[in-house]
């Protein structure tokens, strides 16, 4: 039987948060593992248009996150939530709220994100079109004891994604990939 857990990936913008609890998703699902995703770019678009990136803005898309989160984990779902979530303090909550909850810091330099940019906004944040931009303007606190480190900088999609189903299945979270095969 599956165990309910929210992993929390947290990292700057362009660091490989999305992609990842993506690969991570579709590697649990051809086990059979019941999983949803929650990513902050969506919970903003769907639920909080216009949601700008002050503390407060960020504090209830993430509050609201984390009370999605610990419904589904609370029902054995394996929640995968992508949000920058800059403050630690605001980690902690989640973590606290959520009950079986993973922190996992999806490192990548300010400089490498910057070159990926895949969404336009640091140079935009550059130009002084964005506000409250994390890791410019605004604060990312880093995680002091994650469960996890990726390093999405110096270590490819498919080796990230195999550290975290290896620590899912080492810590009881997930049954071995084989006997799900």
């Amino acid at each position: 039987m599956q165990t309910g857990v929210t992993l929390w990936f947290t990292g700057l913008s362009g660091s490989g948060k999305t992609t990842l609890s993506r690969c991570v998703e579709q590697q649990l699902k051809r086990m059979g593992v019941a999983t949803e995703t929650l990513d902050g770019d969506i919970l903003r678009d769907q639920i909080f248009r216009g949601l700008g990136f002050s503390k407060e803005d960020r504090s209830l898309n993430i509050r609201t996150a984390a009370y999605l989160a610990q419904l589904l984990t609370r029902h054995g779902v394996i929640v995968l939530a992508s949000f920058i979530s800059p403050y630690r303090d605001m980690r902690e909550q989640c973590r606290q709220r959520i009950g079986p909850f993973l922190e996992v810091y999806v490192k990548c330099s300010w400089e490498e994100c910057a070159r990926r940019d895949t969404k336009g906004l640091y140079r935009k944040a550059l130009s002084g079109e964005i506000k409250h931009f994390t890791g410019l303007t605004d604060p990312y606190e880093e995680p002091l004891h994650p469960e996890l480190i990726v390093d999405t900088e110096n270590t490819s999609e498919e080796q990230c994604t195999e550290q975290i189903i290896a620590y899912l299945t080492k810590h009881g979270y997930i049954g071995r990939a084989d006997s799900h095969a």
